[in-house]
């Protein structure tokens, strides 16, 4: 397989496993663009690349830069932007552990423990106050699994999981 099809497949493949962790398509093709450059890339380099509109492209690399994804970089001399992301898997993999984290299990623990406060005067209410406190333990003990990966090193997090596998 030559370069460029390999590339190709690859930025295809990272955009659909995009949609798991939780960004779109495009979003994730950026990342994958940026992750196998070997220079920070300009939009115009980007747009080219992907074949994806100017406004397609700004808009995605500030949510890739809001998600702590990728960042900016100035170049001497050039008035335009180039944007790289860092390459290390494990630190990608943790960054995108927060921002989930941040995104999705901190807003629902928050929702679990206000409804907490529900007064159990009937069988209905009974019920809800035990569910959502079964959710909310649930809910607590993935933020502190979360809480133990992002704060792991790599090492230790990969003799962890072989552990459990073997």
């Amino acid at each position: 397989m030559k370069y460029e099809e390999a590339k190709e497949k690859y930025i295809q493949a990272w955009g659909a496993l995009g949609s798991s962790w939780g960004v779109n398509r495009t979003m994730a093709q950026i990342h994958a663009l940026l992750m196998v450059s070997t220079e920070p890339l300009s939009a115009e380099e980007i747009m080219e690349d992907l074949k994806i509109s100017r406004g397609n492209t700004n808009m995605n690399v500030r949510a890739l830069i809001d998600w702590g994804l990728a960042s900016k970089v100035l170049k001497p001399g050039e008035r335009k932007e180039f944007f790289t992301t860092d390459k290390d898997p494990w630190k990608l993999a943790v960054q995108v552990a927060k921002e989930r984290r941040k995104r999705e299990l901190d807003p629902i623990l928050q929702i679990l423990n206000e409804v907490q406060e529900v007064e159990p005067i009937d069988e209905k209410s009974k019920h809800f106050k035990e569910m959502t406190k079964e959710l909310n333990g649930f809910a607590k003990q993935a933020d502190s699994f979360l809480d133990m990966f992002i704060k792991a090193e790599n090492k230790w997090w990969t003799k962890f999981i072989m552990k459990i596998k073997g």
